[in-house]
């Protein structure tokens, strides 16, 4: 099955998944007609560039994009260069880039995972074994610096940066904050990295490649940046609320590495003795199944979600926040809405 064929931009919303730019309440039909069209571009390039002589090579790398996703980071790409002058080749380019930098990730997400299934279909390392999934993954990486070295010096030392702070954000998730750091902060700082900086890239370079003057891309960084926190808060607040059947992914993954997600941070700062039984599992080894469902049973019904959710909806209100300044147009009212759209989702 081709990329081209596993999204369809014209379809219904999905019930479960970010909802795309397409549904929200923001977006005229002109301006869906435009991401329509701007999205099949990226499709095609996507589908163009994945492909590979070797067939081994091109079903591997193509293994993720098969399996379907929403292609939000494209998608915010395209509707960034709408507050200039629109799509065009380069924003095309910019787009696919950052999506397969994210295709890429994930890749090495399913290594460091040990999940067996994403988006419903057998995660990379599943379906082939870790060193296939790595070298895929680095494949990917590489096409996407390929893609992204036509767009001009500026445009590669973002990519360079972006992935810089990707790559430790990621390692810094894997570890545990240290001792004299506040927890908070340092789970902060982990999303910005990990998530927050390839959809602050992605609406920066729509926004670059879109014509925008130097503080209107500033802007979207910015906001791009708050938007990829708050999916990222969202998609912690998933990995316990929802199961597999709603989402296509493992439940209790973060729960399971022993991953401080947010609600976990505020559970474990819980003075009541009620919380003794949940803070206990939090904090040793939940490799046990009966152990991993009892956490997650109990986290389910704490306080610490409520308080986690709260702060995801305040991340997002200020990602719209940070649009005021820029004038009213159908584009800013997607963004704005796309800002909620992503913590209002199962998966």
């Amino acid at each position: 099955m081709s990329v081209s064929q596993v999204v369809a931009p014209g379809s219904p919303e999905r019930v479960s998944g970010t909802p795309s730019v397409l549904a929200l309440p923001g977006a005229s039909e002109e301006l869906r007609v435009t991401l329509t069209q701007g999205l099949a571009a990226v499709n095609a390039l996507l589908e163009r560039r994945i492909d590979h002589a070797d067939p081994f090579i091109a079903q591997a790398s193509g293994h993720l994009a098969a399996a379907g996703g929403k292609r939000f980071r494209p998608l915010l790409t395209i509707l960034a260069s709408e507050l200039g002058s629109g799509v065009n080749d380069q924003v095309v380019a910019a787009a696919t880039g950052v999506e397969l930098t994210h295709l890429a990730s994930l890749y090495h997400d399913d290594v460091m995972d040990e999940a067996d299934v994403r988006r419903g279909a057998p995660s990379a390392n599943a379906a082939y074994d870790n060193s296939t999934a790595i070298l895929v993954g680095d494949l990917l990486f590489g096409t996407a610096s390929d893609i992204v070295a036509d767009l001009g010096p500026e445009a590669v030392k973002i990519q360079a940066q972006t992935f810089i702070r990707l790559c430790a954000g990621q390692i810094r998730d894997d570890r545990p904050a240290p001792a004299d750091a506040d927890p908070l902060e340092y789970y902060r700082g982990v999303l910005a990295d990990k998530t927050g900086v390839l959809i602050a890239t992605a609406a920066r370079y729509g926004a670059m490649f879109g014509g925008c003057p130097p503080e209107v891309v500033e802007t979207m960084r910015v906001y791009g940046e708050h938007l990829g926190m708050a999916f990222q808060l969202a998609d912690d607040l998933i990995d316990i609320a929802s199961d597999a059947e709603e989402t296509g992914k493992t439940p209790g993954t973060d729960l399971r590495e022993g991953k401080r997600t947010l609600p976990v941070i505020h559970a474990l700062a819980s003075t009541d003795p009620a919380d003794d039984r949940l803070k206990a599992l939090l904090v040793g080894d939940l490799s046990n199944d009966a152990d991993l469902a009892e956490a997650l049973t109990l986290l389910r019904a704490h306080r610490a979600m409520d308080l986690a959710r709260e702060e995801t909806y305040a991340v997002a209100r200020h990602a719209q926040e940070i649009l005021d300044p820029l004038p009213d147009s159908d584009a800013k009212a997607a963004l704005q809405a796309l800002a909620l759209g992503v913590v209002d989702r199962v998966g």
